[in-house]
């Protein structure tokens, strides 16, 4: 996974070159614990942000479910946007013109695949989250209306972060994985990439319309694989690698979908690289060399 604080100002550079989406009157978010607000809270599962050091410097000093010390990257997109936060998609809270902000739909521990995360037992895999946008839609259906609710999701901006989880959750879980010895490692690229297709498309097939897709950041570089898998602090070789092979085949599937439809809907983030940027040279930002504290 990446460190949350440089995906945000990731993000919020990406969104300052592409004006268009910042008009976007809803903000949908689906994905992985880089950008759950709160729905594994809702659930019985070990994938939990619901105690400290969570939320510390969260507004309100209380955990609430981010898997951040404080506001998370959908936090400061909705900033960005000049929206209020999106709600968890499972909180009692999302009712009537709170389904105008849009919906959070992410969950910690998810990946592209669906034996991504088992270990966590009771999450919101990727395709029930889209499920669950159904639902949403035919919630803001009964509220606004057929035509306008199709207007809000259509202009509305996406964020859909996926990937890391199928590589540190999965495929390098434990030696000789189950996935590991069904694939080498750019066999098994390229199966996620096909998969995370049909999910993009299912996802424009529900309406979505501007969506930006963020890559796996540098995963050898998160401390914990630094510290199980390496002897003097370097990054792991081997979630380098496969971060080196995902992010440009997935920047390509993107483009590829563009063509197919005509339209710049899906917009890569290259997280990776900005990310590796920062941290070889944090002067250039402003920033001080510190230790990056990474969450999943």
């Amino acid at each position: 996974m990446a460190n949350s604080s440089v995906l945000v100002m990731v993000l919020i550079a990406l969104l300052g070159t592409l004006a268009p989406l910042t008009e976007a009157r809803a903000f949908f978010v689906f994905g992985d614990s880089l950008v759950d607000s709160g729905n594994n809270n809702y659930l019985v599962t070990s994938a939990r942000a619901d105690s400290p050091p969570y939320g510390i410097d969260y507004p309100t000093h209380r955990a609430t479910g981010r898997f951040s010390n404080g506001l998370n990257i959908p936090d400061i997109i909705s900033q960005k946007i000049k929206s209020e936060s999106t709600l968890p998609y499972l909180s009692p809270q999302l009712t009537g013109k709170k389904l105008l902000v849009g919906a959070n739909f992410a969950s910690a521990g998810i990946g592209i695949l669906n034996d991504t995360g088992v270990q966590f037992l009771n999450i919101i895999r990727i395709y029930t989250q889209l499920e669950y946008f159904q639902q949403y839609q035919q919630r803001l259906t009964a509220l606004v209306g057929a035509q306008k609710a199709r207007g809000i999701v259509n202009q509305a901006l996406v964020l859909i972060t996926l990937g890391g989880n199928d590589f540190v959750n999965n495929y390098y879980l434990v030696p000789n994985s189950a996935r590991s010895r069904q694939f080498a490692l750019p066999n098994y690229v390229r199966y996620l990439i096909s998969e995370y297709q049909k999910i993009l498309m299912r996802l424009y097939k529900l309406g979505a319309r501007r969506v930006l897709v963020t890559g796996t950041g540098p995963m050898g570089c998160v401390p914990a694989e630094r510290a199980m898998r390496s002897r003097n602090g370097e990054c792991a070789a081997e979630l380098q690698q496969a971060s080196a092979l995902f992010n440009p085949q997935l920047v390509q599937m993107l483009q590829g979908l563009n063509k197919k439809f005509h339209a710049d809907v899906f917009i890569a983030a290259n997280t990776h690289e900005m990310h590796m940027d920062f941290i070889t040279d944090p002067q250039a930002f402003g920033t001080l060399p510190s230790i990056y504290v990474t969450i999943y």
